[in-house]
């Protein structure tokens, strides 16, 4: 151990009559650490609610959407299917029908988004399956309908109910309730109905023509990659979007959120760091004559400016190691317990979401609290080496 390590570990833990210095540097330790915990918790929770949600959305989107504003006829799916289907990371391919249409139900209007699809293969694309509570896919025919459980509750409905639809073209379809879907978004349940494709076909007046064919990949961050190779596949004929384009602002704002509250909080390591320089400033004005003779037997002003620093990294790490420590298990604990219960009927969801990353989050959380920590070491440090000898001995 260097000799310069070593005094700082003897001036942090000293026992003598300096214990008003081993106090502040414990408060200094226990700041760290507080903030560095507040960070890794708020940053796991907001990341948890980033990824409940991404997973949300995705579940009621595909992957990568093929659309064009003419529509797409059956021959062009069948063309565009038998030329994209190779692709290996290709898990799931099926076409549908989208519109806005009006409902009612007794006396209640309501206008809604309605969404044609196939039943055998609209599964392999999106979580329907999972999301139908009540009822079952298989059961969607012609003649029925699956409605999100906000709107099943607004206008009374229940399985097997009658459910008036006016399409855009003022014609009227009565459809019976098969299915009642519960993903847990609000603005899906409440705003989306399923209807069989042909029977969507015949509401929006689009007989043999599709509206999108949603493709569902092995790993939806190839999304960005495939929409490349597809585009040069069919050149501007299509459109072609991914599921992080048709949702970008949402999840742009999440992550200015969880940037702004990373911001915030570090402000609490900056407090903290403050009194690891009081600190360092009492120990240099205390450690004045220790500083002279230090210097008089030898140490040059680079080594008690280790020394000094040293101190101040001791402290630093210290408070980021227990901060950590405690973070992560607090993490894992309201993971694992989940003893912070939600309201579901607010955020629908009954849980407090929890995601510990390693990179990018807890690391940069501790290189940030490390990089504070040692600017904060920089002024008592600089202060303790300018200390001349005969002066620093010349009143003792």
């Amino acid at each position: 151990m260097r000799i310069e390590l070593l005094i700082s570990w003897r001036y942090l833990i000293t026992r003598r009559k300096e214990k008003f210095i081993s106090l502040i540097s414990i408060i200094s330790i226990l700041g760290v650490a507080i903030g560095v915990m507040a960070l890794i918790v708020v940053i796991a929770v907001m990341s948890g609610f980033d990824e409940d949600l991404r997973d949300k959305i995705v579940g009621n989107s595909s992957h990568i959407t093929i659309a064009s504003y003419q529509g797409i006829t059956n021959a062009e799916y069948e063309k565009i299917l038998s030329r994209i289907a190779p692709n290996p990371h290709i898990k799931g391919i099926s076409p549908n029908v989208q519109g806005q249409v009006l409902v009612k139900e007794g006396e209640k209007f309501f206008a809604v988004g309605l969404r044609g699809i196939d039943p055998i293969t609209e599964p392999s694309v999106t979580k329907i399956r999972q999301y139908v509570t009540l009822g079952n896919i298989d059961n969607l025919d012609k003649q029925g309908v699956i409605v999100g459980k906000e709107l099943a509750m607004y206008l009374g409905l229940g399985l097997n109910s009658k459910l008036l639809i006016y399409s855009p073209l003022g014609k009227q379809y009565n459809l019976k309730v098969v299915g009642i879907f519960n993903s847990g978004m609000y603005d899906y349940d409440m705003n989306l109905v399923f209807t069989h494709l042909a029977c969507a076909q015949e509401i929006m007046g689009m007989q043999n023509i599709i509206s999108a064919i949603a493709i569902k990949l092995d790993d939806m961050y190839l999304a960005d990659k495939l929409k490349s190779q597809l585009s040069e596949l069919f050149g501007f004929n299509y459109t072609i979007k991914t599921w992080m384009e048709i949702n970008q602002n949402f999840f742009a704002a999440l992550k200015l959120e969880k940037l702004t509250m990373f911001i915030i909080l570090t402000l609490i390591i900056l407090v903290a760091s403050l009194n690891i320089v009081s600190t360092l400033i009492v120990m240099v004005v205390q450690k004045t004559k220790d500083i002279g003779i230090l210097r008089a037997i030898g140490i040059n002003s680079s080594g008690i400016r280790r020394i000094f620093t040293y101190q101040g990294l001791i402290i630093g790490i210290l408070g980021i190691f227990l901060g950590s420590l405690s973070g992560v298990a607090i993490c894992m604990l309201l993971k694992k317990y989940q003893f912070i219960k939600l309201p579901s009927d607010i955020y629908y969801i009954n849980k407090l979401p929890v995601s510990l990353q390693l990179w990018p989050d807890i690391i940069v959380i501790i290189f940030s609290a490390l990089v504070i920590t040692i600017v904060s070491t920089v002024y008592p440090a600089n202060r303790a080496a300018r200390l001349k000898p005969v002066e620093a001995l010349r009143y003792e």
